[in-house]
């Protein structure tokens, strides 16, 4: 019996790329979570708490990935909180 190959590309796009694999902006990456369910948004939100909770490395790239952390934590979390009061 042969193989079936599948003629599909590799994998699906990373969901924080764009089309052009170039990395979504904070503004992007917060309009797509606000398509999210309640559920999902909650893990996602606590996920990022978690992440940011850890250690910060001393270094430049360390300290810029923290800062723009928590910028993103901070519009998701009014995001999902909107979404809250209009019952979504």
């Amino acid at each position: 019996m042969a193989k079936d190959k599948c003629s599909c590309a590799e994998g699906p796009e990373p969901t924080t790329g764009t089309h052009y694999d170039e990395p979504m902006s904070l503004e992007q990456i917060a309009d797509n979570f606000a398509l999210y369910g309640l559920n999902k948004r909650t893990a996602a939100l606590q996920n990022l708490d978690t992440e940011l909770r850890g250690e910060v490395g001393s270094g430049a790239h360390a300290l810029r990935r923290h800062a723009r952390l928590l910028g993103l934590c901070q519009k998701m979390a009014g995001v999902h909180e909107a979404l809250r009061k209009a019952k979504r």
